[in-house]
């Protein structure tokens, strides 16, 4: 199953729905979306099945960086917190 990013309408702040799974090339893409997208921006990942490292990697960087992250499964919401904590250690 590939990434598909539906945006929500009529939501504030501006919030885009993940569906299937997010693997490295879809990071960029993610990217690029969010940086032409008015602020603030919302990811949905509740519909989310499989993350990998580079996707948990972003995914840390941006709710770090003030990007809401909202219904994470358990286990990515884990390795996240992971990943932050490892983010903060390298600053």
């Amino acid at each position: 199953m590939v990434l598909r990013i539906e945006p929500a309408p009529n939501d504030s702040p501006t919030l885009l729905k993940l569906v299937g799974r997010i693997a490295s090339p879809d990071v960029q893409e993610l990217k690029a979306l969010i940086a032409e997208m008015p602020n603030p921006v919302a990811l949905d990942l509740q519909e989310v099945e499989l993350v990998d490292l580079d996707a948990v990697r972003y995914l840390a960087a941006v709710e770090r960086g003030g990007l809401e992250l909202r219904n994470l499964p358990p286990y990515v919401r884990a390795w996240v917190l992971l990943e932050r904590e490892r983010l903060g250690e390298s600053e």
